[in-house]
């Protein structure tokens, strides 16, 4: 085994591990509410599925890895190829979508009652599941194309341009094609990631004029520590999180894209980036969530 096939896999373990296992404790702390009685609310919906799209991104993701750092081959063969490829990319645009709607529904929360977005917001976590029906179906549509252009390495003609991206080949698409899908995704992209920058700037906004309203009525050191200022300073994390491993990823894409060798260094950190933020933000709602102590006091 080779430096980068070593540095492969050190990256590979320590996101895998730790991603499974925090995206875990949140699907099922907010899966086992109910036994404890207290009320499923929209945004515990909204926090399993985003854990769940995590889930399916680092085990779509490290199959394809294992298979390329320890060189299994004809290990997936091309139906393995296209689901695993498949499923992560399709996960990515659902881990996008939902932590949009994350982000909108703590913004109508948070804003005054008299605000007009107020009456968006949902009221019972079955109100959630059309959004989240319809994240299913624009990004199953959306990354439907990958399914014709993804090969086995064992099954591709030496002769064929394909670009590697871990075990798995893509593909040449045709001009008219390639650039169909991604305007689609650009357009997906731009409209989700423009109501979450509007959504946390709205919601950072309020908590800080809210704060600055009750500041009298506390001292300096109790107010650096309100509520109120812990949620503002974990959502802007959680928003820098995501749009630094999404715009590093577009950037290396954009770089890699008009090359097809095998550049190690370069899978290496794309490896590194379509699993950090599935890997990181458990973490940042774990450290977030309050009523874990409660919730346990009650069992």
């Amino acid at each position: 085994m080779n430096w980068n096939n070593i540095i492969h896999t050190i990256i590979f373990l320590s996101l895998t591990g730790p991603g499974i296992l925090g995206n875990i404790l949140i699907f099922v702390r907010h899966t086992y509410m109910p036994a404890l009685w207290i009320e499923k609310k929209p945004v515990d919906l909204i926090l399993i599925h985003l854990a769940f799209s995590n889930l399916i991104i680092i085990c779509s993701t490290g199959i394809r890895d294992i298979a390329t750092v320890f060189y299994f081959r004809n290990f997936l063969g091309d139906t393995g190829c296209k689901t695993v490829v498949y499923l992560a990319r399709m996960a990515q645009g659902l881990s996008i979508c939902t932590t949009c709607l994350l982000s909108v529904v703590q913004a109508v929360t948070v804003n005054p009652r008299t605000s007009l977005w107020t009456k968006l917001k949902p009221q019972t976590a079955c109100q959630v599941l059309p959004f989240i029906l319809v994240f299913w179906i624009v990004n199953v549509l959306i990354s439907s194309n990958l399914l014709s252009y993804i090969k086995a390495g064992s099954s591709l003609n030496g002769s064929v341009a394909a670009k590697f991206i871990g075990h798995c080949y893509m593909l040449q698409s045709r001009y008219i094609i390639k650039w169909f899908f991604l305007s689609l995704m650009t357009l997906r992209d731009v409209i989700f990631q423009s109501l979450m920058g509007w959504s946390s700037g709205s919601m950072a906004l309020h908590l800080y004029n809210h704060h600055k309203r009750v500041l009298y009525l506390h001292n300096s050191k109790f107010a650096n520590s309100a509520p109120e200022i812990r949620a503002t300073w974990s959502v802007l994390t959680l928003m820098t999180c995501f749009l630094f491993f999404y715009w590093v990823d577009l950037i290396l894409s954009f770089y890699t894209g008009f090359s097809v060798t095998h550049d190690s260094s370069s899978l290496n950190m794309k490896t590194f980036l379509e699993l950090g933020y599935a890997s990181f933000s458990p973490y940042v709602l774990i450290s977030r969530d309050i009523r874990v102590p409660n919730v346990l006091h009650a069992h």
